[in-house]
C-alpha cells in the first residue's frame, strides 16, 4: 500500500467522492467556478491594489472573499472535500436575504446600493441549485459526530 492509501484523509475523500455520481460533482465544480471567478473579478483588484483609505470593514471583507474565491478554486480539484465552502457561501447570503433585504424590501426601504447588493446575494441560487443536499443532511446532520478526546 502506498502512503496515500492508508492516509484516513485521503480515503476518506475519495470514498465520499465515489458516492456522488461524477455528473454532481461536476455540477459542484460549476459552483465552485461561479463563485471563484465571481470574487477573483470584484474582490482581487480590491487586495490587489489595496489602498490605505479604504474603509477597515471594507478591507476585512476583501481579503476573506478573496480567501473563499481561492478555496473555490481548490473546490475544482476536490468538490466533497470543500463543500463546507459551498454551505458557507449559501448560509450567509441566505441569512443577509432573510434578516436584512427581506425586511427592508417589505418596508419599501431599498436604496440603489441595498438594491445591488439583493441582486449579487440573490446569485446564490446557483450554489444553492449544485450543493448535494441529501448528501449534506447526511454527512452532517445525522450521521455520528467524530469522538472527542
Amino acid at each position: 500500500m502506498t502512503a496515500a492509501s492508508t492516509d484516513p484523509i485521503t480515503h476518506a475523500g475519495r470514498a465520499a467522492a465515489a458516492e456522488l455520481p461524477s455528473g454532481r460533482l461536476n455540477m459542484m465544480r460549476i459552483g465552485y467556478l461561479v463563485m471563484g471567478v465571481g470574487l477573483a473579478a470584484v474582490k482581487w483588484p480590491l487586495v490587489i491594489g489595496y489602498d490605505r483609505a479604504m474603509p477597515l470593514y471594507e478591507g476585512v471583507v476583501a481579503a476573506l472573499l478573496t480567501a473563499m474565491s481561492l478555496l473555490a478554486f481548490l473546490g475544482l480539484r476536490y468538490p466533497v472535500r470543500l463543500l463546507p465552502i459551498l454551505l458557507f457561501e449559501s448560509l450567509w447570503k441566505l441569512i443577509w436575504l432573510s434578516v436584512v433585504a427581506l425586511p427592508a424590501v417589505a418596508a419599501g426601504d431599498v436604496d440603489q446600493a441595498m438594491s445591488e447588493m439583493i441582486f449579487d446575494c440573490s446569485l446564490v441560487v446557483i450554489i444553492v441549485a449544485v450543493v448535494p443536499w441529501r448528501y449534506v443532511w447526511q454527512r452532517y446532520v445525522t450521521a455520528k459526530g467524530e469522538r472527542w478526546r
